[in-house]
């Protein structure tokens, strides 16, 4: 039994009729860490987890979760996770401590037991002062804290959030990341899907999901030095909406994209295309401010490796 990892992918494929969802995706996850899981809608990071978790069987290939197989130890995957959904699996007419009493029985938490950890547990999502609340009025983030309140009940060795902090304002998912990290402090190792590029920097690894295809890994610090084919160059200009086009007109950059009213592109060879861009940009009749190179960003990894 491998004791260093909470997870283990090999070659892990699922299929739905001739869709590849899953395209043998290998990769581990450290007990005790932040494990980030990133992808755009649709690239196969809930279909991971629904394997991972025991619901849905791989096709081919196999993997391992705290040690269990997830086909042929499915139960006992289900019993020693929890998991927090894209949706607050909540029941909206119940108050906190009744969604909690729910939960806790669904994991076999009764008695004595479930009292002392549900007490725990509103403690440490800050919820403590609120159990008698009916769930449907919480606010957006008290209503998040629940549903992971609801996932760590029965103490789980190992938590997935599949996108936790969608739709939940920056105060709240700054105050959610500070839970997760006080829980793999603690000891839980934390499987997190996430749309946010602020929250993947805050992961111990990352893995980025395209079409099925893990197409980079490693820590954040790893995958922005090393991980970036070619050179990431910020353009200042007066017209960036016609320098964007004009740009992306060229058939010799990997990626052109806007950041607020900067323009990012990646360069494979900046020493010839520079002369490139400048003269292009020049006969469109954009001013140019400044052309730097600058440090890859998580984000600019992440396009320029999903559509490489």
């Amino acid at each position: 039994m491998d004791t260093a990892n909470a997870v283990i992918a090999d070659k892990l494929t699922r299929k739905f009729g001739k869709f590849v969802a899953v395209d043998q995706i290998s990769f581990t996850v450290a007990r005790g860490e932040i494990f980030g899981f990133l992808g755009p809608n649709g690239s196969g990071k809930t279909t991971t987890i629904r394997m991972l978790l025991g619901l849905l069987h791989p096709t081919s290939g196999a993997a391992t979760v705290l040690g269990n197989d997830i086909v042929r130890h499915a139960d006992a995957v289900k019993r020693s996770v929890g998991y927090m959904s894209q949706k607050f699996s909540l029941y909206p007419d119940l108050t906190v401590v009744e969604n909690l009493n729910f939960y806790g029985r669904a994991y076999n938490v009764w008695g004595k037991p479930l009292i002392a950890r549900r007490t725990q547990v509103l403690e440490l999502v800050e919820l403590a002062g609120h159990e008698r609340e009916l769930t449907t009025n919480l606010a957006g983030g008290f209503k998040q804290r629940l549903a992971l309140a609801t996932a760590i009940l029965h103490a789980p060795q190992l938590l997935f959030l599949d996108e936790p902090t969608a739709g939940v304002d920056p105060v709240s998912r700054r105050d959610f990341w500070r839970l997760l990290y006080r829980l793999a402090g603690e000891g839980t190792t934390i499987f997190v899907t996430t749309h946010y590029m602020d929250e993947a920097e805050q992961c111990h690894r990352l893995a980025f999901i395209h079409d099925g295809k893990l197409v980079a890994g490693g820590t954040p610090h790893d995958i922005k030095q090393n991980q970036m084919h070619g050179n990431v160059i910020e353009i200042d200009c007066d017209a960036p909406g016609r320098a964007l086009a004009t740009l992306r007109a060229l058939d010799n950059l990997d990626e052109v994209a806007l950041y607020g009213s900067l323009i990012h592109v990646v360069a494979r060879d900046w020493n010839a295309q520079k002369p490139q861009i400048e003269n292009a940009l020049r006969a469109a009749g954009v001013t140019l401010n400044s052309l730097l190179v600058i440090p890859p960003s998580l984000e600019d990894v992440f396009i320029a490796r999903a559509r490489s």
